[in-house]
């Protein structure tokens, strides 16, 4: 789950990670009293959506960036009008783009120096890892890829925590090295690590993190995504889901126990077990066809989850073939026939549609769908199914 920079920020504050002042604002008729609160001479106003490259982000009306460095009150009023309520397009969020329905006005400070710092999970040493950079306020992707030795990790043993040596690393790879700078660096990571392993945060990113001319060391934006399956120990960071950020399909799966996330292919998958899930969007890409969805129904799923499953999969308009992939352990293949007819005489199956079925009660089931009198296409084994369903989409087409 991910949060809005505005909020990332409130939670740091707890942590005692320094931010600039902001206030937030949902409505046109909020406008002047969080400009107001703005003591700065300069007021950054910035666009809160679930996507990076905001800056250099363009409105569908035409507005370019989604982040406003401006000199007057005026100035600052009028982009944060142009920006609420429309949509802005990033490099993240794609040519849909994302609506903005809250602005975020900053004080501005000086700034003498941009870093890049992280917290996220290492794969494969089961470690947090901690990411940093001299080459801050930019995109990490391309420093990874084109300057490679700029970028720092140090991997955090679980067990120990951050430790005085990872600091003098960091701090010495980012060239803090004076006593001043070295002690602030010293505060903020002891703050950010413990934000990140106290609230099962997946990721934490500060970018770019500053010194201003001052000497103060400020996080100046916050990027922050938290372990779904972790909001239950966190029900204030629970709070904070915005909605209106999220899929409309992936919300209503929820809802039914669906693991459920969409993409841009055209062929949805129904599926039960993640793994199975993954191999069945693997097998349908080695055979030309490109996957609408990750669809786990689970091992113990109803007649009327796998019914809520076909209605979310078919209100996806790019859906143009089915494959419905069961392996029977838990899960009974009647209980899917069963769904699938249901669903059918509920929602107009209009696309291609493949099964495979296999395992607990596999004759059964199949006799189910044989009997429905649906426009059903029987697969003996994956490879049959996903070969059979990627033909009848490019025929269909």
């Amino acid at each position: 789950m991910n949060i809005h920079e505005f909020q990332a920020k409130q939670l740091f504050a707890d942590y005692g990670i320094p931010t600039v002042k902001g206030v937030a604002a949902r409505s046109t008729d909020a406008f002047d009293d969080a400009i107001a609160s703005i003591q700065s001479e300069l007021i950054v106003v910035k666009s809160q959506i679930h996507a990076g490259g905001r800056g250099k982000g363009t409105f569908k009306d035409g507005y370019k960036g989604g982040v406003k460095v401006c000199k007057t009150k005026e100035e600052a009023k009028e982009a944060a009008t142009r920006m609420l309520g429309n949509t802005l397009v990033t490099h993240q969020t794609g040519p849909e783009g994302r609506e903005v329905k809250t602005v975020y006005f900053n004080e501005a400070c000086s700034i003498k120096k941009e870093y890049y710092l992280a917290i996220t999970l290492d794969r494969a040493t089961s470690k947090a890892v901690i990411i940093a950079s001299t080459e801050g306020g930019v995109d990490i992707e391309t420093v990874a890829e084109e300057t490679p030795e700029k970028i720092i990790k140090i991997f955090i043993d679980p067990a120990t925590g951050i430790m005085p040596f990872h600091k003098r690393t960091i701090g010495f790879g980012l060239g803090l090295s004076d006593k001043e700078s070295f002690k602030q660096l010293s505060k903020l990571l002891d703050g950010l690590y413990r934000f990140y392993w106290e609230k099962d945060a997946s990721m934490v990113e500060i970018n770019p993190l500053i010194t201003t001319d001052e000497g103060a060391l400020i996080a100046l934006d916050a990027k922050v995504g938290f372990d779904s399956n972790a909001l239950f120990r966190n029900p204030d960071i629970l709070a904070l889901r915005d909605l209106d950020e999220e899929d409309p399909k992936e919300i209503e799966a929820g809802k039914h126990g669906l693991s459920y996330i969409a993409l841009d292919g055209n062929i949805a998958c129904l599926v039960n077990g993640a793994g199975l899930a993954m191999a069945t969007m693997d097998i349908i890409k080695h055979f030309g066809g490109s996957p609408a969805n990750f669809l786990d129904v689970g091992g113990g799923a109803s007649e009327a989850a796998v019914t809520e499953a076909f209605k979310i999969i078919l209100s996806d308009p790019n859906v143009e073939g089915i494959l419905v992939n069961i392996f029977g352990g838990i899960m009974s293949c009647k209980v899917i026939a069963n769904g699938i007819v249901g669903a059918a005489k509920n929602v107009d199956i209009n696309v291609p549609l493949v099964v495979r079925l296999e395992g607990n009660e596999v004759e059964e089931g199949k006799e189910i769908l044989k009997n429905s009198n649906l426009p059903i296409t029987p697969a003996d084994d994956l490879s049959d199914a996903a070969k059979k369903v990627v033909e009848e989409v490019a025929n269909k087409a």
